[in-house]
């Protein structure tokens, strides 16, 4: 199932398009302030813990953001306004295959490659894939419609900014990165996984559509400036892949998911491509 834009407004692309490139300027924040927290004792999901999202932003003083922040994430991406924007332009992604070691954070478990893994590219910047890591159910809702999981592809340029690429996922055929990684990790209970050569072109994005806005990082610090890119399409995992990444988390964080956050006047941006181009 696709998830389609609503509305579509036409006109004054090119200005939206350098709004996306001068917000992205306006957060040169150096690699390490855009870390997200490794450890989970500090934060919860769960309000009744005493550290829910809502007191994220008082648990530690480098964390205001998520209370104060204007560009948090996750969203509802329906909700709104949004500009379809045929001259966006097509991602242009080149992934390879590198060394990578799975971790288990106590809260998502994380890919990380410690190799080239290749890039992806937004208005002319390169971006560096880092890593990859999932939330249960999905963070960003459509209309409310909350999915199964979601997937986070998480890249850095040469200056320290942050890209994100999300893809959710319904239960349905399993996912076939997760197999992958499933046959090389025979538990997921280790601290730290040592995968060997693992291609991150495994992961399938099924849509050359997509939503783009800028917001945050979905975990303390909620470090803001992240350029989004959510994938218009959903596509399956098995009950049993959901199953296996909520069991290996530690105990209440088997629902690892940020309430959405307002709009705050946030300019979500849809791309897709011209009717003649005959693609989806």
């Amino acid at each position: 199932m696709n998830m389609k834009c609503i509305h579509s407004y036409e006109g004054r692309t090119t200005f939206f398009i350098l709004l996306i490139s001068s917000l992205c300027c306006l957060f040169p924040i150096a690699i390490a302030s855009f870390e997200e927290v490794e450890d989970e004792t500090p934060f919860a999901y769960t309000e009744e813990r005493g550290k829910g999202p809502k007191e994220w932003g008082q648990l530690d003083p480098h964390w205001k953001l998520c209370d104060t922040g204007k560009l948090q994430s996750p969203i509802d991406l329906l909700s709104g306004k949004r500009q379809v924007l045929p001259s966006l332009g097509k991602l242009k992604k080149n992934y390879k295959p590198a060394p990578a070691v799975a971790k288990n954070r106590g809260h998502d478990i994380m890919v990380r490659w410690e190799g080239d893994a290749g890039k992806m590219s937004i208005n002319g910047t390169d971006y560096k894939l880092l890593e990859c890591h999932w939330h249960s159910p999905s963070e960003h809702t459509f209309n409310g419609t909350r999915y199964q999981l979601e997937l986070h592809m998480v890249h850095v340029s040469a200056h320290g900014e942050l890209a994100v690429v999300a893809i959710v996922y319904k239960y349905g055929r399993p996912d076939s990165f997760l197999t992958r990684l499933f046959r090389r990790m025979k538990t997921m209970e280790h601290d730290e996984k040592t995968l060997g050569i693992f291609n991150p072109g495994d992961i399938k994005f099924g849509s050359r559509k997509y939503f783009r806005y800028i917001g945050s990082l979905t975990v303390p610090p909620c470090t803001e400036g992240v350029v989004w890119t959510i994938i218009n399409k959903v596509r399956t995992v098995s009950r049993d892949q959901v199953k296996a990444l909520r069991d290996a988390v530690h105990d209440g964080y088997e629902t690892n998911v940020r309430p959405t956050q307002s709009l705050d006047g946030k300019r979500v941006l849809f791309y897709t491509p011209r009717v003649n181009s005959g693609s989806s």
